[in-house]
């Protein structure tokens, strides 16, 4: 220690500020990781041994000259420990990092593995040296000089364990640039976008690494030249102040370095194997910062001046404190401002009231939670809501942030983009923000039904990454106002149909009621009179039997007009032979061709499903032939028109028509077709079911009706 207080408590200060760092960083890794590979040991390993170095450079700067010789010996070789495992240890991190060893053989792997090897033999010759070393000074026996000459071999002058050191050291950090500068390939989902957003850290710390190994190697070749002429006791005492300056300048870019890699494990998770950042640990992190650097400088100076050891007990104590009243009142407050930025989500929409409106039930808005989501939570740039599948037709088209000026991807595209989604297990994948409208991510969005949506991301607007949390919200919001949406658009359909049905009823109810009394009721009346008057018998008959059967075509016409409840032919004939009898005696002459494409183990099945769930399959198809026919053949009526009807069973009936007619308008192939398939997709959606448009304009039309095996077993 010098003469400086002030130098001796920046000392100090700063050894303790990087052990409580760097135990902090190291235990953070290895809780936090999902899966514990060797690498994360590592990793988790590496940070804790400096933690312990500095803590043994804590006690020898702080204690100095006042600890006995044997806690100098143990102190030293606690210290020397990791200064010799550490340069090894971050170039083997590095390296799994970037994919040394991940899939098959790199170039990564071809450039370094041979340098691997040379490092590794140069940290097992230094642990041999540094153990036979330590051994030598806990045993001061004569018969141990032949080793002290082993030790003391040199090269030029300079000790030739300094010069192995010195190249070992440079080899690692040397080696760690190249492999920061190259990597290879990342199994991260996010692992690509991480490694380029944590690189400049990483990159930062081993160029300050390269320099502390430089300023090292410098200062150990004046200890070495000077030793020629005095002893190291000697050089301490006369450069004490130097040196103390010296050690405080490497514990500064140490600590600098620290820094770089806490905020590349925090922000970009690249040691903990986590596929997604969490925001939730940069706050931890800004505050483990805060805490160590307040605690080392209140323990520094406190035993800098001094103070006695209850005093300085009393002030960290109070410091924790304070600082654990300060965490707990910012959770909080982040706690209120989460709450506030998911209140759109958690808060009613009346969709109750929204539905039994007297007039009409309403759509449900959807838009202004979606445009909290990515505005107050996400902070994206733009996004996109679409729905995909079963609850497509129901849902609509897709919402898009900022606004629909968005450029949005055509349905292709996302169709594909959806076959990419195989398993729930794909948290997200990368687009090409040229093709996707300036999204960037593409998030599944999921179901018992199988794949319902996609969320797609742009970047946030602060340049960031998207954190777990809000890859979190994003999904299960998502599924959320899909659900919601789906659901609501459902039983708006069914009301709007319930309440036409019920205008109807009472329509032709008040019908017959004014046609039997004001029609039909005064000619009987006439007819009885004209017959029980007994004059004219001749003249009477004809004119009653004109009343009769007047009175009874008007009955006929009530009948006629009243609603049918007669089911069709699908209880009868079974599902298949009925939408084929009703295909080819009324729906025929409409096409040049009708191809039937029917696999027996489907037409064989499809016998099982239950009679009321067969007739709105068969309903559904025979309103997707008749839009074939009206409006496949365009407006000049002249284009030929074939049809394949396709009939399959891959787990649940499948029902494939296409046509090659004019095809669809875009925007009805995507949010769900006419009127009429507008309330078929409903019925399908309410058996279990679902109907699917695919069309492209002046070329083809292809309706798919699909009812999963499951809901055909669940309603047996």
């Amino acid at each position: 220690m010098s003469q400086n207080l002030y130098l001796n408590w920046a000392i100090v200060a700063v050894s303790l500020f990087n052990a409580l760092l760097l135990t902090w960083l190291g235990l953070t890794v290895l809780l936090n990781s999902d899966r514990r590979a060797w690498g994360i040991w590592i990793a988790s390993a590496g940070l804790l041994l400096g933690a312990l170095f500095f803590v043994s450079h804590s006690a020898i700067a702080g204690l100095g000259f006042t600890l006995t010789w044997r806690s100098t010996i143990f102190w030293w070789t606690v210290g020397m420990t990791p200064v010799i495992l550490l340069p090894y240890a971050w170039y083997v991190v590095i390296l799994w990092y970037a994919g040394f060893w991940a899939g098959p053989p790199a170039r990564l792997r071809q450039r370094q593995k041979w340098w691997l090897a040379a490092v590794t033999l140069l940290l097992l010759a230094g642990l041999a040296s540094f153990g036979l070393g330590v051994l030598l000074l806990v045993i001061p026996a004569p018969e141990l000089n032949s080793l002290r000459l082993y030790v003391r071999w040199s090269l030029a002058g300079i000790p030739l364990l300094a010069v192995g050191y010195s190249l070992y050291v440079l080899l690692c950090i040397g080696l760690s640039l190249d492999a920061l500068r190259q990597p290879g390939p990342s199994e991260r989902v996010m692992g690509t976008v991480a490694r380029q957003r944590a690189r400049p850290y990483l990159m930062a710390a081993s160029i300050m690494l390269m320099l502390v190994s430089l300023l090292v190697t410098g200062a150990m070749l004046w200890v070495v030249q000077d030793a020629h002429r005095r002893t190291f006791l000697e050089i301490y005492f006369v450069s004490r102040e130097l040196v103390a300056r010296f050690d405080l300048l490497v514990s500064t870019l140490i600590g600098v370095v620290v820094l770089l890699v806490g905020q590349a494990v925090v922000s970009y998770e690249v040691f903990t194997g986590k596929t997604l950042p969490r925001r939730g640990l940069a706050r931890h992190w800004y505050r483990a910062i805060a805490l160590s650097a307040g605690t080392a400088v209140l323990i520094s100076a406190a035993y800098t001046i001094q103070l006695r050891p209850l005093y300085g007990q009393v002030l960290v104590a109070m410091l924790i404190a304070v600082f654990y009243a300060l965490v707990s009142w910012r959770s909080y407050v982040e706690r209120e401002l989460y709450m506030e930025q998911l209140r759109p989500f958690v808060s009613s929409q009346r969709l109750l009231d929204q539905l039994l409106t007297p007039t009409a039930p309403q759509e449900v808005d959807i838009d202004l939670p979606f445009r909290a989501l990515c505005r107050g939570v996400l902070d994206a740039k733009m996004a996109c809501l679409t729905a995909v599948g079963p609850l497509a037709p129901l849902v609509g088209p897709p919402l898009v942030y900022p606004s629909a000026a968005v450029n949005l991807p055509p349905y292709t595209p996302l169709t594909t983009l959806a076959g990419q989604f195989t398993t729930p297990q794909t948290l997200m994948l990368p687009l090409d923000p040229a093709q996707y409208g300036g999204a960037i991510w593409a998030i599944p969005l999921w179901s018992e039904r199988g794949l319902i949506g996609l969320f797609l991301l742009g970047e946030k607007n602060s340049g960031g990454l998207y954190s777990q949390e809000e890859i979190d919200i994003a999904r299960v919001s998502g599924e959320r106002l899909i659900d919601t949406q789906a659901s609501a658009e459902m039983a708006r359909r069914l009301m709007l149909l319930q309440r036409e049905r019920l205008a109807q009823s009472q329509v032709i109810d008040q019908q017959t009621r004014r046609v039997l009394h004001d029609d039909i009721l005064p000619n009987l009346q006439a007819a009885m009179i004209a017959l029980s008057n007994p004059g004219n018998e001749n003249g009477r008959i004809p004119d009653a039997l004109a009343l009769l059967s007047d009175a009874h075509k008007q009955i006929s016409d009530l009948l006629h007009n009243m609603p049918t409840t007669s089911a069709p032919d699908v209880a009868r004939l079974g599902l298949v032979r009925a939408l084929r009898r009703a295909v080819e005696n009324d729906l025929a002459a409409a096409f040049d061709e009708i191809v039937w494409e029917i696999e027996p183990e489907a037409a064989e099945k499809a016998e099982t499903i239950p009679t009321l769930t067969a007739e709105v399959i068969f309903y559904a198809a025979r309103e997707a032939i008749r839009n074939a026919a009206r409006h496949g053949r365009g407006v000049a009526g002249t284009r030929p028109l074939h049809l394949t009807i396709t009939i399959s069973w891959p787990d649940g009936l499948q029902i494939a028509i296409v046509d090659n007619g004019v095809g669809l308008p875009q925007a009805t192939a995507t949010t769900g077709n006419g009127h009429g398939l507008a309330l078929h997709s409903t019925m399908m959606a309410v058996v279990g079911g679902a109907i699917v448009v695919d069309s492209i304009p002046g070329e083809r039309t292809e309706v798919v009706l699909t009812l999963p095996s499951v809901s055909v077993s669940s309603e047996q």
